[in-house]
């Protein structure tokens, strides 16, 4: 397994309690990788540490060509009154060789062309996600990472942005995103993270975790988890 990025003695405290502990991982690179895990599993601040948003109390993270140029995009992320465009364009200010005409082909390509001079407030829950999808294309990242990019969408909504996620990896841009929906995983990624109570349980590919879960944490989850979908 080829490696993207490696953990090694990961600690994250937060109000004297430990968030996140990871004794060695590897991330592998040129696959789509899915997170999951149950609520409070530690997924959210796994993706803030790998963007650089937050620190480990101690530990070291090593990327395969150096420090990556990461993209996060949150799940709840707010935009400005302005139009859509405007918002889209706010990446120029931290890369000035970003131009109009990469605005308006981003646009394009997340479908929202139509919808240019359009306040981004007013925007659907899906539009405003393809929009912040949009950012990281622009941003042109060596790494995107997606929180939960799908929640609360509708179903062509949701394959909008699966759509997107795969073009970015098309792009060449390694991508982890994280989800609860386990079709929405076998869909979109090649593998898998799966994490329980701040820890990494598992790696591997999607095919073998699903068929054959190695730790009784994951057999659990995937029991519960499949048992009510």
């Amino acid at each position: 397994m080829d490696k993207l990025i490696e953990l090694k003695d990961i600690q994250v405290r937060s109000n004297g309690k430990t968030i996140l502990s990871i004794e060695h991982a590897i991330i592998p690179n040129q696959q789509i990788v899915a997170c999951i895990g149950p609520n409070g599993a530690g997924k959210t601040t796994l993706l803030k540490l790998l963007s650089g948003l937050i620190k480990p109390d101690c530990g070291t993270i090593t990327y395969l060509n150096g420090h990556e140029k990461t993209a996060l995009v949150l799940h709840h992320t707010p935009m400005v009154r302005a139009s859509c465009k405007t918002n889209l364009s706010m990446v120029k200010d931290v890369d000035s060789r970003i131009t109009d005409a990469d605005v308006d082909a981003v646009l394009a390509e997340i479908e929202l062309s139509d919808h240019a001079d359009r306040p981004a407030t007013q925007l659907s829950a899906g539009e405003r996600q393809k929009l912040c999808i949009g950012r990281a294309i622009l941003q042109k990242p060596a790494l995107v990472l997606l929180d939960e990019p799908t929640a609360n969408l509708d179903p062509n909504s949701s394959a909008q942005v699966e759509r997107l996620i795969q073009e970015l990896k098309n792009r060449g841009a390694e991508v982890l995103f994280s989800s609860h929906q386990l079709a929405q995983v076998k869909r979109v990624a090649q593998y898998v993270i799966f994490m329980d109570e701040g820890e990494i349980k598992e790696i591997g590919p999607v095919d073998a975790f699903f068929s054959n879960p190695q730790t009784l944490a994951a057999q659990h989850y995937l029991n519960h988890e499949l048992a009510i979908s």
